[in-house]
């Protein structure tokens, strides 16, 4: 069966960062470390990092997590943490390691920015997801959590300073109108897109693929904010069936029945040696019927 390997995919400079820090961190430590939540949103890296010696501490709640972690060294994932746990783990006297991907770093300073001139923020993002978690953490009571349009009926902001901005690893679709709605409800909010240039190139070309494929496969976690995001929009714009699947076990040979071609991309932490067994072994099928 004929494969389109859709580029650019896989792991994106936040995520070689963070495991290049990571790495260092473990040969130079002596003593324990600790990643709080998985470094980055991939299961396969994350088990590879504890056989490295890296203990995962996975809490729903980062601040509450770190209070699990008695002594030496706390790593802070790719996907930042508040200034609230950062604090926290001054006080515990654990030494912190911050692999926070430079982009979300930038989200931080733009959000800490415009509270500290009067602003309420309004932040598209995931609830329950630690990006926005740790964005919120810059000015509590400031910075308002929307998912879908419903939030943003719910918002009761008063003041004249209002500005909007999102969550790198969503899609420009998906944020595009929801910035709509949050304008007609407050016409003067500044609008600041922070989707990271790796996401949306990773989304457009999928979209593209798209037109000439019959079938798109994701390789990724659905813990994988930009993994979900690309099945959803190969589904919604490409027109097209899209299945995210961990790891070739999860692939279902019926989701390719009548395909010419199949299109492969992956989410933005997922190892390619992953997404390279998924391609070899529907190369190697014969179409079903």
């Amino acid at each position: 069966m004929e494969v389109i390997r859709i580029t650019p995919r896989g792991y994106c400079h936040g995520v070689v960062d963070a495991f290049r820090i990571a790495k260092r961190v473990r040969e130079e430590t002596s003593g324990p470390v600790h990643m709080l939540g998985m470094l980055v949103h991939n299961t396969h890296a994350t088990d590879d990092l504890q056989t490295q010696g890296i203990a995962l501490v996975d809490p729903p709640d980062r601040l509450a997590g770190l209070n699990q972690i008695k002594d030496g060294t706390v790593i802070f994932t790719a996907h930042g943490v508040s200034p609230q746990v950062k604090q926290r783990a001054v006080e515990l006297g654990l030494k912190a390691i911050d692999a926070t991907c430079s982009d979300v770093v930038r989200t931080h300073e733009l959000v800490a920015d415009l509270a500290s001139k009067g602003y309420e923020v309004v932040y598209i993002g995931r609830k329950g997801h630690p990006e926005p978690e740790g964005v919120m953490g810059e000015a509590p009571g400031k910075v308002h959590l929307v998912q879908d349009p419903e939030d943003i009926e719910a918002l009761d902001i008063t003041g004249d300073r209002v500005a909007v901005t999102c969550q790198t690893t969503l899609s420009v679709w998906d944020t595009e109108d929801l910035i709509g709605r949050v304008k007609a409800r407050y016409p003067q909010a500044e609008v600041h897109n922070e989707i990271c240039r790796a996401t949306q190139e990773r989304q457009e070309a999928a979209v593209e693929a798209a037109k000439d494929v019959d079938v798109v496969i994701v390789v990724g976690s659905s813990r994988s904010s930009n993994s979900l995001r690309l099945v959803e929009v190969v589904k919604k714009l490409g027109c097209k069936p899209a299945y995210l699947v961990d790891r070739l076990e999860d692939l279902d040979v019926e989701w390719l029945r009548g395909a010419k071609k199949v299109g492969v991309t992956s989410g933005a932490s997922t190892p390619s040696q992953l997404t390279r067994r998924v391609i070899e072994y529907i190369e190697a099928l014969e179409a079903p019927g």
